[in-house]
């Protein structure tokens, strides 16, 4: 058994730290009136974060005059620095690096609440803690560091059977905010959408052009649909309509994936492997006729934006992380995981995903079009 002295050695600090804490942080205690400075911490993928957009724009609406700074992960807050709701972002570097750098950035800021909607732990709510914030809601309550959460209740029998929408809304009406509004917050700044445009002419595809995005890649290989299906798909897509172009998306790390997937469609596909920013892949997808998608990021910057999808699941749940907004514009098709348990990202052959046919999704990606 892995034995993590340094996270231990901070539980036992945090643990002093709070019998000599004079502060009454309990929520019930928490008065609105005295709210001016609110930390909210979204600081892992790109869709967690944008899942956690309806939950900020809900504390901004609550608490119109408050200063909201939002801790986003650095790899993808350039998407964020545009959200109207927030007035400033604070950077999550990852892991422990920066660790008290940050808390020393929380501390400047005298926050009144911490509102911890999707956080890596052990760092998010030590962090909000050694940062000052009085008041620290999270849902699902932290195993290990729950001690110093302001709820002492999740507010749901099981959050993990609710969408990660709901358990990030849940959180804010801790503090007295709505819940009802869920649809996503991503706006495209005019520059990108420039920037795209001269991308499109530059590569030749003409306004008249049906773009179809292909999101091949994932953050994790269990939920990946298999390269040969994306390619079947291209293939019968272009049959059915010629003037369809087909822009593959994926990673720098993803480029040989991207590459084959284009190659073996043919000259009607086009990989852009690590050839955006992630703003230009945010107006490229405002652009886009139909992306289908695995399970990832780009499907959520999608259905933000109101542009159709077919979404791709079967480890993971669309009725926890898929599209809830808007759902006239978006298919899911999803089959049930053959193995149990599910190993999610330990598995090195993730064959459930096979199990999505490229007929059914031929149908769907049609009849968006």
């Amino acid at each position: 058994m892995k034995i993590n002295i340094r996270e231990n050695l901070l539980y036992l600090l945090l643990k002093i730290l709070k019998k000599f804490d004079k502060r009454q942080t309990d929520l019930k205690y928490f008065n609105p009136e005295e709210v001016k400075n609110i930390l909210v911490v979204s600081s892992t993928a790109i869709g967690d974060t944008l899942m956690s957009t309806p939950a900020i724009r809900a504390v901004r609406e609550r608490y119109p005059h408050a200063k909201i700074i939002a801790h986003f992960n650095i790899k993808n807050m350039e998407l964020f620095e545009n959200n109207p709701h927030i007035d400033g972002i604070i950077p999550y570097y990852g892991g422990w690096k920066k660790f008290f750098k940050t808390v020393r950035e929380f501390r400047k800021h005298k926050f009144d609440v911490a509102l911890i909607f999707h956080g890596n732990e052990p760092q998010a709510t030590p962090m909000a803690y050694l940062g000052g914030a009085r008041f620290i809601l999270k849902v699902p309550i932290s195993k290990k560091f729950g001690f110093l959460l302001s709820n002492k209740t999740n507010g749901f029998d099981n959050p993990w059977e609710h969408h990660g929408i709901d358990v990030r809304l849940k959180a804010a009406s801790f503090i007295g905010c709505d819940t009802n509004n869920k649809e996503m917050v991503l706006l495209v700044d005019k520059e990108d959408r420039e920037k795209i445009e001269k991308f499109l002419k530059k590569i030749k595809i003409e306004n008249k052009r049906k773009i179809v995005c292909f999101q091949v890649g994932a953050a994790t290989k269990f939920k990946i649909w298999p390269k040969e299906n994306f390619i079947e798909l291209g293939k019968k897509l272009i049959e059915y309509n010629k003037s369809i172009v087909i822009l593959i998306l994926g990673s720098k790390q993803e480029k040989k994936l991207c590459e084959t997937i284009a190659k073996n469609i043919g000259e009607n596909a086009i990989s852009l492997s690590g050839k955006l920013s992630l703003k230009e892949l945010r107006a490229l997808i405002e652009r886009t006729d139909l992306l289908v998608t695995n399970d990832t990021g780009t499907m959520h910057i999608a259905v933000a934006l109101k542009i159709k999808t077919v979404s791709l699941f079967c480890p993971t749940h669309a009725w926890g992380v898929g599209p809830i907004q808007d759902l006239h514009l978006h298919k899911i098709i999803e089959k049930p995981r053959p193995c149990n348990p599910c190993i999610t990202k330990k598995c090195k052959n993730p064959y459930c995903m096979n199990l999505i046919k490229v007929e059914e999704v031929l149908v769907s990606a049609k009849d968006g079009l």
